[in-house]
């Protein structure tokens, strides 16, 4: 079975690459908050935001592509937090919407913020998106264990990465079979047939799951995978690092 892997372009030779994982995961954090905390109606200050977030995308040459696919596929998520806010805002400075028998208020301050988090939600998945394709996962983990993040967070996330891929060929082995025993049907039929699939995968994951739990008991697992992590920081990682908040803060000046 052919998967996408999170981590396929972490091989790859760029400056992002180059950069030691605890230096990338503070510089990406550092910029995911100054996001996160600019002012929600000014919607000036996205665009350099945004230059800064593809051109950091350029550097690691990830194919741009390859991170809007992503955003999009959240996209929808997004939305349907988002929808709701220009009609909570104040109706000061607004209009009124009719649609049918509703009338709904919406404001200019409600819009704005509607941009505003939309764009904080794409370009905070876009630059978490970037991190996990231009580093390798397991020194990614090792990185968020030097940075003393709880063990059995780093664990949990550990265990998701290795077993969702035994969990997608459980689900395309069963979906290739309910594909050859069920020509044609109404859809109420194969949409019967997809939730028993969900069913018995939940079944089969709960089972795999007690299984590696008694193996890894047996083995003598305490909690702790350990490794050799013998990456270094360097000067060119705190220059990075130095230069990103320079210009992040320069940009916040700016807002």
């Amino acid at each position: 079975m052919e998967h996408a892997f999170f981590d396929e372009y972490s091989h790859s030779d760029s400056v992002i690459h180059r950069l030691e994982p605890r230096v990338k995961i503070l510089a990406f954090l550092l910029c995911i908050l100054f996001i996160a905390f600019a002012t929600g109606y000014n919607l000036k200050i996205f665009v350099p935001y945004s230059i800064t977030v593809i051109s950091l995308i350029l550097l690691s040459k990830v194919p741009v592509a390859f991170i809007f696919k992503r955003v999009v596929s959240l996209l929808p998520f997004i939305l349907m937090v988002t929808i709701f806010l220009p009609f909570i805002q104040s109706v000061e400075g607004g209009e009124k919407v009719s649609w049918g028998a509703l009338t709904l208020p919406v404001s200019y301050n409600g819009i704005r913020l509607f941009v505003s988090v939309v764009m904080k939600s794409c370009l905070s998945v876009m630059l978490t998106t970037l991190l996990m394709v231009s580093t390798d996962f397991a020194s990614l983990l090792k990185a968020l264990e030097k940075l003393r993040v709880p063990s059995l967070l780093i664990m949990i996330i550990s265990f998701m990465y290795r077993y969702v891929f035994v969990l997608e060929d459980e689900l395309m082995k069963m979906r290739q079979a309910k594909e050859c025993r069920s020509v044609g049907g109404s859809q109420w039929f194969h949409l019967k047939a997809q939730a028993n699939m969900l069913g018995v995968l939940f079944l089969r994951a709960y089972e795999r799951a007690e299984k590696v739990y008694l193996a890894m008991c047996s083995r003598g697992f305490d909690g702790h995978a350990r490794s050799i992590y013998d990456s270094k920081i360097k000067t060119r990682d705190m220059l990075f690092l130095v230069f990103l908040a320079v210009i992040l803060t320069l940009i916040k000046l700016y807002g």
